[in-house]
């Protein structure tokens, strides 16, 4: 790997499995210190021990904003600031519009995307206050694009998502903080597997301009590009990484 991160500290979320290990595993191989964060505290653990050198583990619910406070108490006691944040945890539901109710719907919205705003929030004042030019990575969806059924609220958080990027970018561009999203498509990861999203990869596949099963590493892939200084001109925008399966 090229090591572009050395010396650099980052945050993923959500990073005890999946599409977040694949990041912080890419940003730690170019040389970047991860905070590996999951509410999820024995799979978190299980990471830190996987990942090796590199990885520090933090426990933390982003939809709670004591847990998001408790969260950057534990960042700031090590570091001075982060320089990259990857907003990536998510819940990814699969449950048809009339069974939807107000409790689902708050709390996709909750973890989805106030998590988002909170961990954000902190972030990029910590950045601020150190005067770090830090980059925000934000993990939103393909299904926005596509209007995917069966995931009303995801759809609409992730829609949120990357409204929140645009206008972020445009706040904090004078600072130096670029902020961008990744939109992955339908990805082989231990989530989906264990899902009803499982039995769609035949017809995804069919829509791909790219034959294949998407895998972690090529979000992670992406994500590394821009938490480097290789995209320090880009900002405020969505890259849609889904083998063409939507074209936009």
């Amino acid at each position: 790997m090229s090591k572009r991160l050395q010396g650099r500290t980052a945050l993923v979320t959500g990073a005890a499995q999946g599409i977040g290990f694949a990041i912080a595993r890419r940003l730690i191989d170019d040389g970047a210190t991860v905070v590996v964060s999951d509410r999820n505290s024995a799979g978190m653990e299980a990471a830190v021990e996987r990942l090796g050198e590199g990885a520090i583990g933090l426990a933390a619910d982003i939809s709670d904003p004591q847990s998001v406070i408790t969260l950057f108490d534990g960042i700031s006691a090590q570091f001075d600031s982060l320089d990259v944040v990857v907003n990536n945890a998510s819940i990814v539901p699969f449950i048809a519009w009339d069974e939807v109710d107000l409790a689902h719907w708050q709390e996709i919205i909750g973890v989805n995307l106030t998590g988002t705003f909170l961990i954000s929030r902190a972030a990029t004042d910590q950045m601020r206050a150190a005067g770090r030019q830090g980059r925000v990575i934000n993990i939103a969806s393909n299904t926005f694009f596509a209007g995917t059924p069966n995931m009303a609220a995801y759809v609409a958080a992730k829609g949120g998502v990357i409204g929140f990027t645009r206008a972020l970018a445009t706040e904090l561009g004078t600072h130096g903080i670029t902020v961008n999203a990744v939109t992955p498509g339908l990805t082989e990861s231990e989530g989906v597997k264990a899902s009803p999203h499982n039995e769609a990869f035949d017809f995804v596949d069919m829509l791909q301009a790219v034959k294949g099963k998407g895998q972690p590493e090529h979000i992670a892939d992406v994500v590394a590009f821009l938490a480097s200084d290789d995209a320090r001109w880009i900002t405020g925008q969505t890259l849609n990484v889904d083998a063409g399966m939507v074209r936009h």
